[in-house]
């Protein structure tokens, strides 16, 4: 029999969201602080990049000071994932009528905030209980209303969640190591696809079917990324319509 004063035991899955608070915080660094570096270390330099020492050396502090707020880098992680799913424009529900335009609006979202932290696609199912961030929680319960108000089956409003998540993360983590492609090369995206544009001509030529279905951008080539999404995603979205039911 475990002594009175015996610790329980960790949770089988450590993670910032389930330890116990510090109650004593260091006055002059705080937890947002901390967070708030690392997030824009991610996006100058990437996931690599980052380590608790680096991430002091930036704030001007030892690492040792970080670790009064963070346990270590998983914990960081976890915390600034949940960071910038705070960016999301979360539609509120539209009811039987509206859900489709809500969803479609919130993987836009999506899409946005991985493009301006492309490094978000390389840690999303390796961040331990990141689910359980507010952030995270609350994109959650604000989905689920939308898909149990539009009248999914029981048992699949969640199911129809993770269906759209599943293609935007999909979708946009190839965009997004796409675009970080291009800004190593310190071209713009119309240069860079105008530098191609001899070699696509050349190995088009000998494939005419795909030659006839393939358009090279031009003269805005965001937009018609964005387009292609757009495509891709009402198209999740009109297989999903066919699981509403109607009282």
């Amino acid at each position: 029999m475990s002594s009175p004063d015996q610790q329980s035991p960790d949770p089988a899955v450590p993670s910032v969201w389930t330890r116990p608070r510090r109650r004593k915080e260091q006055p002059a660094l705080s937890q947002e602080q901390i967070v708030a570096a690392a997030v824009r270390l991610l996006d100058a330099e990437g996931i690599e990049a980052l380590s608790m020492r680096k991430l002091g050396t930036e704030m001007g502090t030892a690492a040792t000071s970080l670790y009064r707020h963070v346990a270590n880098k998983d914990e960081l992680i976890e915390l600034v994932v949940d960071e910038v799913y705070g960016e999301l424009e979360l539609p509120v529900a539209g009811g039987p009528e509206g859900w489709r335009t809500a969803l479609s609006r919130s993987g836009h979202s999506l899409r946005a905030m991985i493009l301006r932290h492309p490094w978000v696609a390389s840690v999303l199912g390796q961040v331990g209980l990141a689910h359980l961030g507010p952030n995270l929680m609350r994109m959650s319960e604000r989905m689920l209303e939308l898909t149990l108000g539009a009248g999914f089956p029981p048992g699949e409003a969640d199911l129809a969640i993770k269906a759209v998540i599943s293609y935007v993360s999909g979708a946009t983590t190839s965009e997004a190591s796409y675009l970080s492609l291009l800004a190593r090369s310190g071209r713009s995206e119309a240069e860079w696809l105008r530098s191609l544009a001899p070699a696509d001509r050349s190995t088009l030529a000998e494939h005419p079917l795909t030659q006839g279905h393939t358009a090279i951008p031009h003269e805005d080539p965001a937009r018609v990324r964005e387009e292609n999404f757009d495509y891709g995603l009402q198209r999740v979205l009109d297989g999903l319509a066919t699981r509403i039911t109607r009282d």
